[in-house]
């Protein structure tokens, strides 16, 4: 799933623009980044493919970002996102999501939600939400925002956001149904949802 907000109008401000590249370029820039970086279990990240992006920030010249993909499957978010704080830009490449200060590439939180398989841009409180399978997450200007707990046990559905309080439902494994949560998404406090662990059995 393919999607790019970087010229919706209800977005957050920016000071960069960027161009998701089909193939690569025929001339690339002095200046390369690729995501993430080396770290245990990422050895083959990009080998499954990368999402590239050729970045222009407001200063320190062109770069071109080459994220790789979480997941080769299709129906994973692929994209880029505007954030809060105006100098940073979120690319997702199939569900991975990376946080990449273009003032600074060098700089790039890896999201630790994998995968990531929704992203909100929610302008009123200045947060950007990452839903996945389990849980939530929030961006906020200043980095992370927030951490829900676990809100199902595979699978959370969004319904509706109603001023800071988002509605939805989560899995529930023991009666294989959705249960009705909300978050409050200021805080990231929840009530309801479909997790519950199991109960130890009494000797």
């Amino acid at each position: 799933m393919m999607v790019d907000t970087t010229r919706d109008a209800q977005e957050f401000p920016r000071n960069w623009t960027a161009e998701i590249l089909k193939t690569p370029p025929l001339i690339a820039p002095a200046r390369q980044f690729a995501y993430p970086k080396q770290i245990a279990g990422e050895e083959d990240a990009l080998a499954r493919g990368a999402l590239q992006l050729m970045v222009r920030p407001a200063s320190g010249g062109t770069f071109l970002a080459t994220c790789a993909l979480g997941f080769t499957d299709p129906a994973m978010p692929t994209g880029v996102f505007a954030c809060p704080n105006p100098h940073e830009m979120c690319a997702v490449a199939g569900g991975y999501a990376y946080v990449i200060d273009t003032a600074r590439p060098d700089h790039c939180t890896h999201i630790a939600l994998k995968p990531v398989v929704d992203v909100r841009l929610l302008v009123a409180q200045r947060l950007l939400l990452f839903v996945g399978f389990h849980s939530m997450m929030a961006w906020g200007q200043n980095g992370l925002a927030w951490e829900s707990a676990r809100l199902s046990w595979e699978g959370v559905r969004i319904t509706s956001i109603d001023g800071d309080m988002l509605h939805g439902f989560g899995w529930n494994l023991l009666t294989d149904r959705e249960v009705a949560l909300s978050l409050d998404l200021l805080t990231g406090q929840h009530h309801g949802g479909g997790f519950s662990p199991p109960q130890e059995k009494k000797s």
